[in-house]
């Protein structure tokens, strides 16, 4: 009997995710949707060519090289990076 009932909800996994696609709820995510459509097609892009002094090329290749100065560390302790409050109720 269980397995029947787990065989139907694996079957209903599929009718769920299209309640996901079914469009953007709020105007702000319409208009977010709408522009990440245009990035993607590249129809916006613009005119006029991002130069990049020689100083500024160099400044970020050495930060890009400097970050591999640093070892990855083999595990990440959690109690070492403090708290977080989750009780102060503001804004994300």
């Amino acid at each position: 009997m269980k397995a029947i009932l787990v065989c139907l909800g694996l079957l209903t996994l599929p009718l769920t995710s299209h309640a996901i696609d079914a469009g953007p709820a709020s105007a702000q995510q319409q208009e977010t949707e709408g522009w990440l459509q245009l990035q993607g097609r590249n129809k916006v892009a613009s005119p006029k060519p991002q130069t990049v002094t020689p100083t500024e090329r160099e400044l970020a290749m050495q930060r890009w090289l400097k970050s591999y100065q640093h070892d990855i560390p083999a595990f990440f302790d959690q109690e070492q990076g403090g708290k977080v409050d989750s009780g102060s109720g503001g804004s994300p």
